[in-house]
């Protein structure tokens, strides 16, 4: 092979290429059957697709239907979205929220009143600016330049990151006279992104993306879900903290302590709420079911809500699913052929709803004991009945599903939804994703008490998250309660043990590039050591420390 040439692999396939060949002229040569690409990995690096290749390496095209591409188009979405808007409205500020709707939410905040069809305009500048087709030009600048641009621009939460997080370079992108920080890769030019929507949502709105059926639906509305966003917001405003600038100034100014001990508060008041909303109506209700997605910190709040019952007055008392799992051997089948112990149907739904009615009734029932060695239930069962001040807590993911618990009235049960829904942001353009936070626990607490490392853990994320979406998010807005169970300061918490972990992802395993993502995440704020927060704190269920036995 000459050495003007290089072996790669695109797509599984064996090439001999140019070095510095862009990965879209390549592409366009050798296009992939099915796909079309929006970024693309090299070895295991998620990369934007005009970059150049310099040496020998395996190329893997990214498309929407994949995680890392749905990223890349809604980060570049975004980036069309902050250019319309500085070119219709230049005094015009956008705020990213959370995920809502099938998009993200947003706030405009401008000086004087928007013509009431603003969202008309601005969705027609950006439907503009995708049929020009404008290129996204990068360009790397020194901290100091972007501190000072951003500055003259009046963003000063990217000029706080830029301050605390002691960046020497920069990477700028944008579509037009904006720039942002560049977060990760875009699409090579605005005509990649053909589909998206503007949504009113009040009092901002919600810029909507297809969906992997490369269909624009979604929710119309999750209002639940949406007062949660506000109720955090409006705490993160009075502690003073809503951008990760923010948070890094009160680590590094000393102010960090009073920051955990609000937030640890904000977290009690909310649960002695919910208890004591359970012994209002402690004359009907009698079971309270608990429901949320992985490493929402849902047995800590368990611990805690029983706590504030028995404050109340009340006898908590808890009843597995677990033990109510049928044999593996009648497990069903997910789409792998493999066994869904995720879904309702692996639990013995019948006897659970039985034994509920017979519960409340105050009848005695025997509990199965399930045998997760063998994989079937014990001859052993344990016997239970509810006394007169009993409260029934029943945890797990198929909480809020009205089969598992269709024995009881509606009227007799309280349904709790818990999640960690930060509202924290990287700036105001640059939101953090919810799955993120809690992907980071789960890498934490099943490294530090399961055994399993960080790349068994990424591994396995995607089939958590496919369980999510099947049995858990569907009934989220039919809870009586949400509960958001993240921590503001959190972040840096996690970074003392989750950088370690990150780091023995080997540079050949398929979770690299995550590990690595995931990495430069959390290298953003300044550490915080674990020795103020309280040993009752739903944290500790990831980092140690509690005062709970799990």
């Amino acid at each position: 092979m000459s050495t003007a040439s290089i072996e790669i692999s695109l797509a599984g396939n064996p090439l001999v290429i140019r070095p510095g060949e862009r990965i879209v002229d390549l592409l366009k040569r050798y296009p992939v059957e099915g796909m079309k690409p929006l970024a693309a990995k090299i070895n295991q690096h998620l990369v934007s697709l005009d970059t150049s290749i310099r040496y020998a390496c395996k190329v893997t095209p990214v498309d929407y239907d994949q995680r890392e591409g749905t990223g890349v188009y809604r980060r570049s979405a975004c980036l069309i979205l902050f250019e319309a808007v500085k070119e219709l409205f230049p005094s015009v500020k956008v705020v990213v929220g959370q995920s809502l709707a099938g998009g993200y939410y947003c706030d405009l905040q401008s000086p004087e009143p928007l013509p009431a069809d603003h969202l008309t305009m601005i969705e027609a500048q950006m439907c503009k600016i995708v049929a020009e087709n404008r290129p996204f030009q990068r360009q790397t600048v020194t901290a100091e330049e972007a501190k000072r641009h951003f500055g003259e621009e009046g963003y000063d939460d990217k000029v706080k990151l830029l301050t605390t997080t002691r960046w020497i370079e920069v990477r700028l992108v944008g579509c037009g006279a904006l720039k942002d920080i560049q977060h990760g890769p875009v699409v090579p030019s605005t005509g990649y992104i053909d589909r998206f929507e503007l949504v009113p949502y009040a009092p901002g709105f919600v810029l909507r993306f297809p969906e992997r059926t490369h269909d624009l639906h979604g929710p119309a509305t999750e209002p639940g879900l949406f007062q949660v966003h506000k109720e955090t917001k409006a705490w993160n405003r009075i502690l003073g903290v809503v951008n990760v600038g923010q948070l890094n100034e009160a680590c590094l100014s000393g102010e960090i302590g009073e920051v955990i001990k609000i937030a640890e508060g904000f977290h009690e008041k909310k649960i002695a709420g919910f208890a004591d909303e359970v012994a209002k109506r402690r004359d009907q209700v009698r079971l309270v079911l608990i429901a949320g997605p992985s490493s929402s910190g849902k047995t800590t709040f368990s611990k805690r809500l029983m706590i504030q019952l028995r404050v109340n007055g009340l006898r908590p008392v808890t009843l597995s699913t677990d033990n109510y799992f049928v044999g593996r051997a009648d497990t069903p089948l997910d789409e792998f052929g493999k066994p869904d112990f995720e879904c309702l149907e692996a639990v013995d739904v019948p006897l659970f709803n039985a034994h509920l009615e017979a519960l409340l009734a105050g009848r005695e029932v025997q509990v199965p004991v399930f045998d997760f060695f063998s994989g079937s239930r014990s001859t052993q069962t344990t016997p239970m009945r509810l006394g007169p001040d009993d409260i029934l807590i029943v945890e797990g993911i198929h909480g809020l599903n009205p089969k598992l618990s269709a024995s009881v009235p509606a009227d007799h049960k309280l349904k709790i939804y818990i999640s960690a829904l930060t509202q924290l942001g990287l700036d105001d353009h640059n939101r953090i994703m919810t799955t993120d936070v809690r992907l980071i626990r789960r890498i934490v607490r099943d490294r530090k008490y399961r055994g399993h490392s960080a790349s068994r853990t990424l591994g396995m994320w995607s089939s958590v998250m496919r369980g999510e979406r099947r049995f858990i998010f569907p009934f989220q807005e039919s809870a009586d309660l949400m509960f958001n169970s993240t921590l503001i300061y959190e972040p840096a918490v996690l970074r003392v043990f989750a950088e370690r972990f990150l780091l023995e992802v080997p540079s050949g395993d398929e979770a690299f590039g995550e590990a690595y993502r995931l990495l430069q995440f959390v290298r953003m704020f300044v550490p915080i050591f674990p020795d103020e927060i309280p040993h009752t704190s739903i944290l500790r269920e990831f980092v140690g420390g509690s005062t709970f036995d799990y």
